[in-house]
C-alpha cells in the first residue's frame, strides 16, 4: 500500500502594494529627516580625546566613598527615598480607585467625560514637571517629591484601573444585585474580589517605577538620594557620587525582586 500523497499548494502570490512602498519610504524619511534637524553627529564619541576624557571621568567613579559617617547619610536618603515612592503610590492608589469609578462610567457619561478628562491632565504632567512645581508650592524636600508622584501616578493607576474595572465581567455583581444587594454592596462583594489582584499588580508596578522616578525628581530638589545624587555631581565630587549611584542601583533590585515576589505569592492565579 503506497501513501496517500498530498497535492502540492502553490505558494501564495502577495500582490505588491504600493501603499506598503510608500509607507515605508515616508518612515524612512521622517527617521533622516529627524537627524538631519537635530544635527546628531555620532562620530564625535569615538574621537581619541573624547574617548580619553570619558575614561578618566568614569575611572573617578570606581573608588566610592564607604565612610561611616557618609554611608550612614547614604542611607537616611534611601530611607526617604523608599518613603517617599511608597506614599506617593499609596496616595495615587486610592485617588486612583476613587476616580476609576466614574471613569469607568458607573456615575453616568458626565462624570464618566470629566474623570476622563482628570486622569488623562494629571498623567500628560511628567513627574520632574510636577516636581519643580511643587517645589514652589510645598518647598524643598521629599514633601514636593511625594506629591509629584502621587499627582502623576493617579493618572496612571486611574486609568488603567478604569480599564480593568470596563473589562471585568459582570456576573458576580448581577448576582448579589438579584439577590437584593445594593450597587455598594454588589461591586464591593462581586467585583471587587475579581478586581483586587489586578489593580495590586499594577501598583506594585508602578511603586516599582516611582522608586526609578524618585531617584531622579532630587535633580530639582524634591528630596532622596537624587537630590543627594545632584549636590555631588554638581561639586564634582565622583567617589561621592559613586556611592550614591551604587546605592539607587541595590535600591531598585532590591524592590524589584520585593515586589515580584508579592506578585508570585499573593497575587498569582
Amino acid at each position: 500500500m503506497t501513501p496517500e500523497t498530498t497535492p502540492e499548494i502553490p505558494p501564495e502570490k502577495y500582490p505588491f502594494r504600493w501603499g506598503n512602498l510608500l509607507l515605508l519610504s515616508a518612515i524612512l524619511s521622517a527617521i533622516v529627516a529627524a537627524f538631519y534637524f537635530l544635527a546628531i553627529d555620532f562620530s564625535a564619541l569615538g574621537e581619541p580625546a573624547t574617548l580619553h576624557a570619558m575614561a578618566g571621568y568614569f575611572a573617578e567613579f570606581l573608588q566610592p566613598d564607604l565612610s561611616p559617617a557618609f554611608l550612614q547619610a547614604v542611607g537616611k536618603a534611601a530611607l526617604e527615598t523608599i518613603a517617599m515612592s511608597a506614599m506617593g503610590t499609596l496616595l495615587a492608589a486610592l485617588l486612583g480607585a476613587c476616580l476609576a469609578l466614574p471613569a469607568a462610567g458607573y456615575w453616568g457619561w458626565i462624570m464618566k467625560a470629566g474623570a476622563r478628562a482628570a486622569l488623562n491632565a494629571l498623567r500628560s504632567v511628567p513627574e520632574l514637571v510636577w516636581a519643580a512645581l511643587m517645589v514652589l508650592a510645598a518647598g524643598l524636600g521629599p514633601n514636593a517629591g511625594t506629591l509629584a508622584l502621587a499627582l502623576h501616578t493617579t493618572g496612571v493607576l486611574g486609568r488603567l484601573f478604569a480599564e480593568a474595572l470596563e473589562n471585568t465581567p459582570t456576573t458576580a455583581a448581577d448576582a448579589v444585585r438579584y439577590c437584593g444587594g445594593s450597587r455598594t454592596t454588589a461591586f464591593l462583594y462581586g467585583t471587587l474580589p475579581i478586581l483586587w489582584p489586578q489593580w495590586s499588580a499594577y501598583t506594585l508596578y508602578r511603586w516599582e517605577n516611582n522608586i526609578r522616578i524618585s531617584s531622579v525628581l532630587g535633580f530639582v530638589g524634591a528630596g532622596g538620594l537624587g537630590q543627594m545624587l545632584y549636590i555631588h555631581l554638581s561639586l564634582f565630587q565622583q567617589s561621592q557620587a559613586a556611592t550614591v549611584i551604587l546605592a539607587i542601583v541595590i535600591l531598585v533590585f532590591s524592590v524589584d525582586g520585593l515586589s515580584r515576589w508579592l506578585r508570585q505569592k499573593y497575587l498569582a492565579k
